[in-house]
């Protein structure tokens, strides 16, 4: 009696969800192994009346174990399906690599079609009401979930970016941490002026009011209560709150990068809590992947109720200059620092140039200097960057363009430069910003490059040089977020050369150096032409 009772609730184990087996299968074959991805998952639907296909990774060990696990939806962006996470997104390798710094987690990835994951708006197709109320059900019943809302999470990208947000931010009391890749969702601005072929095909459809709308009647009362622009607005931050957001966009996407920009000015401007990230790329899993190391930590931290750090593991500088290291030089009444390459004179080369605004004051103006300067040496020294010609200018209002044209004079006149503007950084943080703006606009023949570090702006409306390329670096906790979003977006809407960088921090003297540090890869080649 003991045996048959272990056999049926072997059976039963294997009826119920097809993961587990015990013993022989009934016909005296050995079991199947357990197998952590399960792509084969199906739901049937009684509000859509469909099936539901999925797919699962389980967590290592979930099979020897009795142990409730948090659940991750991993939502597909428009055109793919319920595949392309364990295809191109490569998603148990990247779960596996960051094993030691996250918990376990179930990963389950539904086949969204072109819903953008919302009811659409004629009622014909409620798959947002199928998500919340049939399938984060099934999992529950169907795998050992810790069914509650601290423990879930939605992550995405594209389409499934927008569903990653739009589902815990309308559903807080099922999901509770949104983790948005490339966003695609549109602005009020950039939905009225959407192609009509897109908009009938991609839009329309699921937020009305139907094909062939243009104008204003394509800013339905139903587009709005979708719109984080919208419902963002009318809310207290409160509400939102309870939500957890990681944002993450690539500079190079195309309008998606403004929309998200526009997003992460709107919760700043809301005081809604949030961790926004740019970096190099684009619309594709090579971009995203690189996400997957923090966006995991994230949702891990969120589900042990451990509160995200704030702050990144700081750049380290190095070991020290000495003063002997810098030549302090006089011009216009105003002293400037120069820093040559530690075997300038033992060679005859010629060096590119480093030219540093430096907003740096007070009792920690010379220790700031020396980490600044120190850190730049390492770099040369593990050759993360070029060698070259370091001048340091403490910020002021005595910097304009005919100061710089003498100061540049000077240093070619007295050092062995390559004395082009394609061989001449400009870089700037804090009120230098502003500063090296002005510079690099009203000046032809002096900078290519201009890069910036948490700059701050006098204004909105900043000049801008066709001829210049431009580095903009800032923290998402930095205050001038508004401001970069108008000139990154005036850059770009000028075909400008340019890159993006939204990192984690403030903007502490330590934020600098963190993007400073990290921006060398970018300025190494710039400076060896």
């Amino acid at each position: 009696m003991k045996e048959s009772g272990f056999l049926v609730g072997c059976l039963f184990m294997l009826m119920s969800n097809g993961l587990i087996s015990c013993g022989d299968e009934p016909n005296g074959k050995p079991k199947a192994p357990f197998v952590r991805l399960v792509s084969d998952q199906s739901m049937q639907s009684a509000i859509l009346n469909r099936e539901i296909k999925y797919a699962v990774l389980l967590p290592e060990g979930y099979d020897r174990s009795t142990e409730r696990y948090p659940v991750v939806y991993l939502l597909h962006g428009y055109g793919d399906n319920q595949t392309a996470w364990y295809t191109s997104g490569g998603l148990q390798y990247y779960v596996d690599l960051n094993n030691t710094t996250t918990v376990p987690m179930i990963y389950v990835m539904p086949e969204g079609y072109n819903t953008y994951y919302i009811d659409r708006y004629n009622g014909n197709y409620p798959y947002m009401k199928m998500f919340v109320d049939e399938l984060v059900p099934e999992i529950d019943n169907k795998f050992r979930t810790k069914a509650d809302n601290t423990q879930r999470a939605v992550m995405g990208y594209s389409m499934g970016g927008y569903g990653a947000f739009v589902l815990p931010a309308l559903n807080p009391d099922v999901f509770s941490i949104s983790i948005p890749l490339s966003m695609s969702f549109r602005t009020d601005e950039q939905y009225l002026a959407e192609t009509q072929g897109s908009f009938d095909l991609q839009w329309a459809p699921n937020f009305g009011p139907g094909k062939g709308a243009v104008g204003e009647a394509r800013l339905t009362n139903y587009f709005k209560a979708h719109s984080p622009f919208h419902f963002f607005n009318e809310q207290t931050p409160n509400v939102h709150n309870h939500v957890k957001y990681l944002i993450d966009c690539g500079d190079d996407e195309e309008s998606l990068i403004f929309t998200n920009n526009s997003l992460h000015a709107l919760l700043r401007d809301k005081g809604i809590d949030h961790e926004y990230r740019v970096r190099s790329g684009g619309h594709s899993f090579d971009y995203w992947k690189q996400s997957y190391k923090e966006a995991l930590t994230f949702i891990s931290n969120a589900v042990q109720g451990i509160t995200h750090p704030t702050q990144p593991e700081p750049a380290v500088v190095g070991e020290l200059i000495t003063s002997s290291r810098l030549i302090q030089v006089e011009i216009e009444g105003h002293s400037i620092n120069i820093m040559l390459p530690s075997d300038y004179s033992s060679t005859s080369n010629s060096y590119p140039t480093l030219y540093f605004i430096n907003d740096a004051e007070g009792e920690n103006e010379n220790e700031q200097r020396t980490a600044v300067l120190s850190m730049i040496n390492n770099a040369i020294t593990a050759t993360r960057l070029y060698k070259v010609v370091v001048v340091e200018i403490p910020a002021g209002s005595h910097i304009t363009e005919a100061f710089m044209d003498e100061v540049v004079l000077f240093v070619d006149a007295t050092y062995r430069t390559k004395a082009l503007p394609a061989n001449r950084v400009l870089m700037a943080n804090g009120v230098g910003g502003q500063i090296a703006v002005d510079v690099v606009s009203e000046t032809e023949n002096l900078f290519s490059n201009c890069f910036l570090y948490n700059a701050k702006f006098n204004n909105n409306s900043l000049p801008v040089s066709h001829n210049v390329f431009y580095y903009l670096d800032i923290t998402d906790d930095a205050s001038n977020y508004s401001q970069y979003n108008n000139l990154f977006s005036d850059i770009r809407s000028q075909h400008i050369d340019c890159e993006y960088r939204v990192r984690q921090g403030g903007e502490s003297f330590q934020d600098f150096l963190n993007g400073l540090y990290s921006s060398f890869t970018i300025m190494k080649p710039i400076l060896n032409k």
